[in-house]
Formats: C-alpha cells, sequence, structure tokens
C-alpha cells in the first residue's frame, strides 16, 4: 500500500464544489450544525457521480472524524459536496 503525498484541507459549508480538480479524497471531518441529513461527495459537479454518500445526526457537539483506508477515494474530475442545512465539512486531500 503506498502513502498519499502532497495531502492538503479544504473546507465547506455550503453545498458546491469544494475541490475543482482530480484527487484522492483520504478523510473529512463534518460537523451537522443541529440539522440531521446527508452528505453527499460527487465526481462531476452537482449532477456527478456520488462516490460517498454519509448520514449525520442532528448532534451539534460532536464532530465525526473519518480517514479512508488505503489511497482513499479517487475523484477523477472535482470533488462536489452537498450538505444540510449549517453542516459543514473538512477535507483532507492528496
Amino acid at each position: 500500500m503506498s502513502t498519499l503525498t502532497n495531502v492538503f484541507a479544504a473546507h465547506k459549508d455550503a453545498t458546491g464544489t469544494i475541490y475543482a480538480g482530480a484527487t484522492n479524497l483520504a478523510g473529512f471531518q463534518m460537523l451537522s450544525g443541529g440539522t440531521a441529513g446527508e452528505i453527499v461527495f460527487r465526481d462531476g459537479g452537482s449532477g456527478g457521480t456520488v462516490l460517498l454518500k454519509l448520514n449525520i445526526p442532528a448532534n451539534t457537539n460532536n464532530p465525526v472524524s473519518t480517514l479512508i483506508p488505503g489511497n482513499g477515494i479517487r475523484f477523477t474530475t472535482d470533488i462536489h459536496v452537498t450538505l444540510p442545512t449549517s453542516a459543514a465539512v473538512t477535507i483532507f486531500c492528496g
């Protein structure tokens, strides 16, 4: 198993493209902001292929952090994220 290099972080607190370009999603931290719902990561913009979908609770006090095994999930175009109202996410890519 190889290790990602040139790892960087990006943050988003509203639906939209969080990173423009090809990259591997290696991990993320999300916070619901009090609104339960889904966080959806797509490759190719708002109508792109769903590569990861997560349910988040309405709990505002506990961020959820996840590392993705191996080289992460490959996004070939960009990373677009759909967020519930008041939610936020920080991604780690390389």
